[in-house]
């Protein structure tokens, strides 16, 4: 069976009664380049352990057993499970856990199924819930590597520039995080049902330590003040974000301290010129 040949997958998910749920954003992969070359992205081999979220009908999931020394795969729909019951059968070295990966116990789930390997996240991730699945990722400080298909706008969200349009929060938070390429699109005729959007796939090698020495809690309280609002200057959105703590002249003297002309928007500052401000507005709230 070609789980990437469109005839094949529609026999086999009749046969298992299977429908499609526009709620859960499932799209099956059936062009045999794109699993390939996710997997051979991810850059895994036998040391490694990969946990895959979404695996459909398991065609990424097989590309990565014969690369991977483990992979567990997380499906929230249970109609599914005989689906990859049959499609694993000859893959001893794939599990399928069914939940909810916004609800797992990530640390378990590492502990428990990839208990040995090195860690990493290798998906096509459903649209629906992508944004929360990865900063669920990179937070829990887990993996070694996230190598996903997502939207190809919030790829580029995710690897923007400052001053870009595609510039905001989200790519400051994954860019902290990790170091983050856009490698390649993926056509809406790639997939069953297609889309109604190009796909893009991203990996993020993520960072053994932080590339700037600021409390993150700090930096992102600054970092979501600035984007709240994209209109307004930063001595704006932050006399907004912090008018109950610092008035207005201490905040224009924060980012004159940082170099920063009074007129400057959040969308042009780089992750340093953010950790530099934030700690600055810190370090004053600690005197306080």
């Amino acid at each position: 069976m070609d789980l990437t040949n469109i005839h094949d997958v529609k026999d086999l998910l009749a046969r298992h009664g299977f429908r499609f749920s526009k709620s859960l954003g499932q799209n099956f992969l059936i062009a045999d380049w794109v699993p390939r070359q996710i997997a051979e992205a991810a850059g895994v081999d036998r040391t490694c352990g990969v946990l895959e979220i979404g695996p459909g009908v398991g065609c990424l999931t097989r590309e990565l057993a014969q690369r991977a020394g483990k992979v567990a795969a997380v499906e929230l729909d249970k109609s599914l499970l005989p689906v990859l019951a049959e499609t694993l059968a000859d893959c001893p070295n794939a599990e399928v856990v069914p939940g909810d990966v916004m609800k797992l116990d990530l640390t378990a789930l590492v502990s428990d199924r990839l208990d040995g390997f090195s860690p990493h996240v290798c998906a096509n991730l459903p649209y629906n819930i992508t944004t929360p699945v990865l900063t669920r990722l990179l937070e829990s400080g887990l993996f070694r590597s996230v190598t996903v298909m997502v939207q190809k706008e919030v790829a580029r969200r995710i690897c923007a520039a400052p001053g870009t349009a595609d510039y905001g929060a989200f790519t400051l938070l994954c860019q902290y995080y990790a170091d983050c390429r856009l490698l390649f699109d993926v056509p809406a005729g790639c997939f069953l049902p297609a889309p109604k959007v190009t796909s893009a796939v991203v990996r993020l090698a993520v960072r053994e330590t932080p590339p700037v020495d600021v409390p993150p809690d700090a930096l992102f309280r600054v970092v979501r003040a600035a984007f709240a609002q994209r209109r307004k200057t930063l001595l704006n959105a932050l006399a907004s974000a912090y008018g109950k703590e610092f008035s207005k002249e201490e905040l224009r003297a924060v980012l004159s301290g940082c170099g920063l002309p009074e007129a400057v928007r959040g969308e042009t500052l780089g992750l340093e010129q953010f950790a530099e401000l934030a700690g600055k507005i810190d370090n004053k709230e600690r005197l306080f």
